[in-house]
């Protein structure tokens, strides 16, 4: 992914798309990922944040307006990103049914606490191989059209009944992302 593919999100989902994208190509497993940096430098005249990662990566991204209260961070504050478990909620065959309506739309909430914090939220779809199949779980492990392996809980279990691997199905995925200034 690209971080210009996520130009209307808030900062804190560029950062991790920043960061994800310098790491090779790995698999991408289904739970909660947590990324911590120090805040180095502000420019509040273009709204650019300057953050080093605990392992030394410097970025520097944009902190549009939809991050209101940019004005509150301060060089030094540590901000932590947890993206958090992806949920697959439908698998249909390729093609098969149009995505649900809400799909897409990100859902943005702000935290109200003492520093600035919030949680987005989004559905999305995409079509899929089926590579492996964990009933027991549920689960499944997919590859993208772009080669990435990406794996899954399901949110029921009746959802892979019938599915086999080798299929090429569309899923309907929920990922989250936290944000907290601190």
């Amino acid at each position: 992914m690209k971080a210009t593919e996520f130009a209307g999100f808030s900062f804190g989902l560029l950062f991790v798309v920043a960061l994800a994208s310098a790491l090779p190509q790995k698999t991408i497993k289904s739970e909660v990922v947590e990324l911590t940096a120090k805040i180095r430098a502000i420019d509040h005249d273009y709204r650019l944040v300057t953050l080093v990662s605990e392992d030394g990566e410097v970025e520097t991204i944009y902190a549009g307006p939809e991050v209101k209260r940019f004005d509150e961070l301060k060089v030094g504050d540590t901000v932590t990103f947890r993206v958090y478990e992806s949920l697959v909620s439908q698998i249909r065959k390729a093609g098969e049914a149009p995505p649900s309506k809400s799909e897409g739309t990100p859902t943005l909430v702000r935290g109200t606490g003492p520093k600035p914090s919030g949680m987005m939220s989004q559905q999305m779809s995409v079509t899929v191989t089926i590579k492996a199949i964990d009933p027991a779980v549920p689960a499944v492990t997919v590859v993208t059209e772009d080669g990435s392996t990406m794996s899954f809980k399901v949110e029921d279990k009746k959802l892979i009944e019938g599915v086999k691997v080798g299929d090429k199905v569309d899923i309907t995925y929920t990922a989250a992302l936290m944000i907290t200034v601190e």
